[in-house]
């Protein structure tokens, strides 16, 4: 059995200043790929294509890599580079020849110049080149789903972990549903419901409440007849048609039932929507309520910043905060800063220098910190490999980048943006989180794979930035979406002084 995969995969947000470049694509993951190349990247990794590749080895699939291509989150892609993207995974499906089917890694919030849906137009784009042969896509739970990626593919497979440590393991899940498809005469029909909601950041599946909403679509995993569920708890930093919440069910030749149960678990999340969202505080604010002795190591996440999420990351409210408030063995993993990188290179470990840090991209990202610095260590290049369950065995690359420390508070400077999923690049330049008292990382719930388990307490905290729900505006949505106003801006998750 022949089986192409591939990888087109970006999360595209509508209001980040941050663009998708050629350079970008080239940069993240290995960078653009094609054939063996691919493999030898992948395999053995917790990523959806080594999901695919050890889903491969077990059944006995004859793999075809054809393309890869995941930028880190940002904005859109034009429309020049995605066609020509797409045209090589395209081109590379045509040269494999005579298919049993095709295994795809998407996100589910793709948005390109002039298409709002990219997954959709991908699938389609896929399916006349490979006409009536199964294809099963690999989606984040981050999903914006519409009806036309629904009808585009046979199967699609969202993560149920967020931190989502589940890559592998639903790449997996997608190789086994195509076996069944080709060997044991399995009729997979998908249903959609699409929830008028925008989901809050209240979705971390170890804990309530959202711990119930997988139980939940577990127990409906579990009825006769029913291949696969998934819930996607939606993108929200995309102003498109498809933006919003959904539940696919994928069943065995059954579109009644399996549009009855995602109508059944979407309005079981629907009754519990308020559940969703959690007020979140400045980390003044946030510092002020824990009082003296918090539990240690302290960790507050801003949310807003993620860099996995396409923010700029070089927003400075909580670095500000930890320099006024004095804050010992404390450190922000990490600020997006090349300029301020340069200069530490110039310098080399073990000088002191004056910087000014970080809010370069946006004014909407706070004012750059005026900074007297020692700069404790340098990499010319970032690279590393992660140790923590998310992307555990791939290696990372962080660009230039730099440990700064002034009065107890440490900082890392990094080039390229990617949000801390483990310890292990901090570790490469003489910083281990692990002895820090307080630390801050720019992320929303992916470090929770990597910090979680030994942190004392997890707060999130809410900062300016161009992601700020008070700076967004959605126009383009076309429906209601709870919890935003008629105006579409959000009326709750805002944060209070």
């Amino acid at each position: 059995m022949r089986v192409a995969i591939g990888a087109i995969s970006h999360e595209t947000s509508t209001f980040t200043p941050v663009p998708t470049t050629r350079q970008d694509y080239e940069e993240r993951l290995g960078g653009l790929q094609r054939g063996q190349q691919i493999i030898d990247t992948f395999a053995d990794t917790n990523t959806p294509i080594g999901g695919f590749i050890e889903g491969a080895e077990v059944h006995g699939f004859e793999l075809i890599p054809t393309y890869f291509a995941e930028p880190h989150p940002s904005g859109r892609t034009s429309r020049a580079l995605f066609d020509e993207i797409l045209g090589e995974l395209l081109a590379e499906l045509r040269a494999a020849g005579e298919l049993d089917g095709v295994l795809l890694e998407l996100h589910g919030s793709m948005a390109v110049e002039g298409i709002d849906d990219a997954e959709s137009y991908v699938l389609r784009a896929v399916r006349e080149v490979v006409g009536g042969v199964p294809i099963l896509a690999q989606l984040d739970i981050h999903t914006n789903m519409s009806q036309e990626m629904v009808d585009a593919a046979d199967v699609l497979i969202g993560r149920e972990t967020y931190p989502e440590i589940d890559m592998a393991e639903r790449g997996r899940e997608c190789a086994d549903v195509l076996m069944r498809i080709l060997t044991e005469g399995l009729v997979p029909i998908m249903a959609v419901h699409r929830i008028p909601m925008i989901w809050g950041m209240n979705q971390v599946t170890a804990h309530p409440p959202m711990s119930e909403a997988i139980a939940e679509l577990h127990r409906i995993e579990a009825l006769p007849g029913v291949v696969c569920a998934s819930i996607a708890t939606c993108y929200p930093l995309a102003d498109v048609p498809c933006l919003g919440a959904s539940v696919y069910v994928v069943t065995d030749g059954d579109l009644d039932q399996a549009q009855r149960l995602a109508d059944e678990l979407g309005a079981w999340i629907w009754e519990r929507r308020a559940t969703w969202h959690f007020p979140r505080y400045t980390t003044a604010k946030t510092l002020d309520q824990l009082g003296e002795n918090p539990p240690r190591p302290l960790v507050l996440a801003d949310r807003d910043d993620n860099t996995g999420g396409g923010a700029p990351g070089d927003s400075t409210g909580i670095l500000r905060t930890f320099i006024e408030r004095g804050l010992q063995d404390a450190c922000v993993l990490y600020i997006v800063d090349p300029e301020a990188v340069e200069q530490c290179l110039a310098a080399g470990a073990g000088a002191q220098i004056d910087l000014q840090v970080g809010a370069k991209s946006s004014p909407m990202q706070g004012e750059p910190v005026a900074m007297r610095v020692h700069v404790v260590a340098v990499s010319r290049e970032g690279r590393f490999r992660y140790d923590g369950p998310m992307y555990a065995g791939l290696e990372g690359c962080m660009g230039p980048s730099a440990h700064i420390e002034q009065d107890g508070v440490h900082v890392l400077l990094v080039t390229r943006r990617e949000q801390p999923f483990c310890t292990a690049f901090a570790r490469t330049l003489d910083l281990d989180p692990r002895q820090m008292s307080t630390i801050a990382v720019k992320s929303a719930a992916h470090f929770r794979a990597g910090f979680e388990s030994w942190a004392g307490a997890v707060h999130i905290v809410a900062e300016p930035c161009v992601h700020s729900e008070w700076n967004l505006h959605f126009q383009n949505i076309g429906r209601r979406l709870y919890p935003l106003d008629a105006d579409g801006r959000h009326l709750q998750d805002l944060p209070a002084e």
